[in-house]
């Protein structure tokens, strides 16, 4: 692909975003119309409502999103998911601990105990994967199975000792975007955005890597590190994702993939093509989720869900690397 055509798709994603975000401003249980009267309670339900909302949808869509890249690449996998070394799962436990202990710390307990948890996790599954101080990608994807599946059994385990808080657990797991303070979405942000501008310095190393490991390291990529250092950076943008918004699948599933059919496999286009769909399709996924059932909101992750588990299937039936499925 050009690099003419690569500003195109840019500009175009761009301007995609841009129209999204503001027609979801003027749609949810209250209607704005923009050629009606301003009234004075307006502002606040832009400014103070969905404003910070569709922020935190481009910034867990577009996190998640590029999170899904590097895996993809990593693993040369297109059924590759951010969530599949176990890091969602850590997240989700250090936020139902967190709700189970009654912690607050200003609005800051859930997401602070989503991400250490998050962090946790990934030092454990290197530790269990790691084997001479190298780790294979199938030993790394057995111990993130082993990990996710014994953190969600202690999460069930805890939501089921703590019925009181049960629904504001499983309402968080489900994918939650209400979070309203500002200031822990900016470091949500920044942290995304400056993970991302660090990932698109590695993109050659990514297309070399998506080659194979032992090609890569015969053009002289250092594999092992380049290997741990992008698995790791990839689950602390899922872990602080998920520590402000809950646990959203699919949308590292279906984003880069589908991305990666328009712009190609190029990581220097992919990676920032697939931050702006990511936020482009949780805006949408977000605006259905809050007025699909108006006044009744649905958690944003079921939303996804509906519409990824499908593409899911299509991808599993099409893909030549899935055994005995034809």
């Amino acid at each position: 692909m050009k690099r003419s055509n690569w500003i195109l798709s840019i500009a175009a994603l761009l301007f995609i975003l841009a129209l999204t975000a503001i027609i979801s401003i003027f749609i949810g249980t209250v209607r704005i119309s923009p050629f009606a009267q301003w009234q004075d309670y307006y502002g606040t339900i832009i400014y103070d409502i969905r404003l910070p909302r569709i922020f935190l949808c481009i910034i867990v869509g577009a996190g998640l999103a590029v999170a899904g890249a590097i895996f993809q690449g990593l693993l040369r996998n297109p059924l590759a998911d951010p969530f599949i070394i176990g890091t969602s799962s850590g997240a989700g436990l250090g936020a139902v601990i967190a709700i189970f202990l009654g912690v607050s710390l200003s609005n800051l307990g859930i997401p602070l105990f989503a991400f250490l948890f998050a962090l946790l996790s990934i030092i454990l599954v290197y530790n269990i994967a790691g084997t001479q101080g190298k780790t294979s990608i199938q030993t790394l994807l057995l111990a993130g199975i082993i990990v996710s599946s014994f953190l969600s059994a202690l999460m069930m385990l805890i939501m089921s000792l703590n019925r009181k808080e049960i629904s504001n657990i499983l309402f968080w797991i489900m994918g939650n975007l209400t979070e309203n303070n500002t200031g822990l979405i900016k470091v949500c942000g920044i942290f995304v955005l400056l993970s991302i501008f660090i990932v698109m310095l590695f993109a050659r190393d990514l297309n070399i890597m998506s080659l194979g490991e032992e090609t890569a390291g015969q053009l002289g990529i250092e594999t092992e590190k380049t290997k741990k250092f992008l698995f790791v950076l990839a689950s602390l943008i899922v872990g602080a994702v998920v520590s402000v918004s809950g646990m959203i699948g699919f949308v590292g599933l279906i984003v880069p993939h589908i991305t990666r059919m328009i712009v190609g496999p190029d990581h220097r286009i992919l990676i920032p093509s697939s931050a702006l769909a990511g936020a482009i399709l949780l805006i949408i996924a977000d605006t259905i989720a809050r007025t699909i059932a108006s006044p009744v909101e649905i958690p944003v992750g079921i939303v996804t869900a509906l519409f990824g588990a499908p593409f899911f299937i299509y991808l599993l039936r099409k893909s030549k690397r899935v055994p005995g499925i034809k």
